[in-house]
């Protein structure tokens, strides 16, 4: 983004990001899916994916029914989000990685909010570590990272090891709900200045840092802000312009 565009945020948008900045923060934790960007990348590129015929046909209905299961409430969000993960297993990561980028750049570009993609900018042009932290799966991240300058080893998001490239079904981590601040201590073992994030799998993340940011929340997540005393922000767009 440029200077000029920049300038054409409105005057609430710069409050913000001024009211982020001048804190100075060395360490910042950040959501993605409705944090950074509108809409859930993972759950989108599961059923993409699925469509698209990356994942062996014999295990498309079962996969279905077992994320209708989770819908209805019968599985976890830890466990469902690590068994999107390792579906891929004996898949090449590189395939993967491929599909991630075309999927993301198709459909999810557009819908990154300006204003998050300044904020993450700005904090890094200043110093500031900035952690993407998701419980969507790593390869669509980093896809989606690209277009933020965020390095790669610098995103905690749901993972599995690899066998010679391959992807295993050896989970590494979920980040979800206190999956977050646990693999912010396993990994980063710094204090959080200031975290971000959108629904109630962020409360715990949002809980630990010094300052914290309810981004594009959900009602329960807006509730729990109010309730907390960390501020909130809605992209503009999210809202009407007025």
């Amino acid at each position: 983004m440029n200077a000029a565009e920049a300038k054409a945020f409105l005057p609430v948008t710069n409050e913000f990001l001024d009211s982020v900045l001048r804190l100075k923060p060395q360490v910042a934790a950040i959501d993605c899916d409705g944090t950074l960007w509108s809409g859930d990348a993972g759950e989108r590129f599961f059923d993409w994916e699925l469509r698209e015929g990356i994942i062996s046909d014999s295990l498309v209905r079962p996969l279905r029914e077992r994320y209708a299961a989770y819908k209805r409430g019968e599985v976890d969000e830890t466990t469902i989000c690590g068994e999107m993960v390792t579906m891929h297993q004996g898949i090449s990561e590189l395939k993967i990685m491929d599909a991630a980028a075309r999927f993301f750049n198709q459909f999810f570009v557009a819908q990154i909010f300006p204003e998050m993609r300044e904020l993450v900018r700005r904090l890094q042009e200043d110093g500031c570590e900035v952690w993407a932290v998701s419980s969507t799966n790593e390869w669509v991240i980093r896809a989606g990272m690209k277009h933020f300058g965020v390095p790669e080893s610098r995103i905690l998001a749901a993972k599995v090891e690899l066998d010679s490239g391959m992807v295993s079904d050896r989970l590494v981590r979920v980040p979800s709900g206190a999956g977050k601040p646990r693999a912010l201590r396993e990994v980063v073992r710094k204090g959080i200045d200031v975290a971000f994030g959108n629904s109630r799998w962020d409360t715990e993340m949002l809980a630990i840092a010094t300052h914290s940011f309810a981004v594009n929340p959900n009602p329960d997540l807006e509730a729990a802000a109010r309730e907390s005393g960390w501020q909130i922000y809605f992209p503009e767009g999210t809202r009407s312009r007025t």
